[in-house]
């Protein structure tokens, strides 16, 4: 049957669809078409705001067989007092999803792997996360449903980006913020990326073309080989720097630069005021942290204070909640300004 259909990226298709079912711009009278690389949802209508990267068209859909339902947690076979404790949210990367459980309910993975890979369009493989570790900070991940490598193609921003979950890490939870400081870039900036994994920042404002350098800097050498793979498929090879080193390496030998990005949420504190003195007067400082739950401007007049110069040389231009990251922390995004004028 021909109907109106929205194009996404597959990665971000289940937020997506469950944003157009609770709208009711979902129809469920039809299958969704998952392809690999996109997803097609049949709507009734053009949503109110159209989803970044996603393109209204219109073609054929086989008819459902039954209606969807709302949540993988109706297909878990789980004991019905566990199913209430099973997690709302887990990551989409490609074709492979990802899901951190309970404690409780880890005997149960099977289930819930089972439960995700007939529901998420398009997976393929399905992980239980157990947690970030070694200098590396890569994920220790689980098998749990699906077949296949933990390499998979992410889509975000319209910019395809190749990824290994089993030897660096990467989250799908920032791309919102790896578009606004993209955006933020101005023409001829230098731009330092400080613990970039596989790039998305440095991707992402290469694209864009406006910058003049960019350093990305990790100390995981595999990181740093698929930053580089992915910067030659996409023709901006020439545009990115890339350094596979430790920070405390780099940091003493680093020259200014006007943008500096440091995404360590769990360690990059203690790096912080050092990392501050590598923005040019003008510049900006894009810092990422995991902390308690407060209000974003008073955390961040709280980093203001343990920078060198205090407020009488920065001042934040503008700080947020990305997401929550557990019952009393958050993850932050804060932009730190140093006062002066741009060189």
């Amino acid at each position: 049957m021909k109907s109106l259909g929205l194009a996404i990226p597959r990665s971000d298709a289940e937020r997506i669809r469950r944003t157009l079912a609770e709208s009711g711009v979902l129809r469920t009278d039809l299958r969704i078409h998952s392809g690999h690389i996109e997803v097609v949802l049949p709507i009734l209508r053009p949503p109110e705001h159209l989803p970044t990267g996603g393109t209204l068209i219109e073609r054929e859909f086989e008819t459902a067989r039954a209606r969807r339902v709302g949540s993988y947690r109706d297909h878990a076979d789980l004991p019905p007092e566990l199913q209430e404790r099973l997690p709302s949210a887990y990551d989409v990367i490609g074709d492979i999803v990802v899901i951190r459980l309970p404690q409780e309910l880890v005997p149960y993975a099977p289930a819930v792997g089972a439960a995700l890979l007939g529901f998420v369009p398009g997976a393929r493989l399905v992980g239980l996360d157990r947690g970030v570790h070694g200098p590396h900070r890569l994920r220790s991940l689980e098998r749990i449903a699906g077949a296949g490598p933990w390499t998979t193609r992410y889509v975000e921003n319209q910019l395809g980006l190749d990824v290994d979950l089993e030897h660096a890490y990467f989250s799908p939870r920032l791309s919102g913020e790896h578009a606004r400081v993209a955006r933020a870039v101005q023409q001829g900036e230098t731009v330092l990326d400080l613990c970039c994994g596989i790039g998305p920042f440095s991707l992402t404002i290469a694209r864009d073309g406006r910058a003049r350098r960019i350093v990305a800097v990790d100390s995981n050498p595999e990181a740093i080989r698929l930053l580089e793979a992915n910067a030659r498929r996409l023709g901006i090879a020439d545009r990115v720097e890339p350094h596979a080193t430790r920070l405390e390496e780099f940091l003493p030998k680093s020259g200014r630069a006007n943008r500096v990005v440091l995404n360590l949420p769990h360690e990059g504190i203690m790096y912080l005021p050092q990392v501050s003195e590598l923005v040019e007067p003008g510049g900006v400082l894009h810092y990422f942290e995991i902390a308690e739950r407060e209000r974003p401007d008073r955390r961040a007049a709280d980093l203001i204070n343990e920078l060198p110069g205090g407020p009488e040389t920065w001042h934040s231009s503008g700080s947020r909640v990305v997401h929550p990251y557990s019952p009393a922390q958050d993850l932050f995004a804060h932009a730190l300004q140093r006062a002066g004028t741009r060189p």
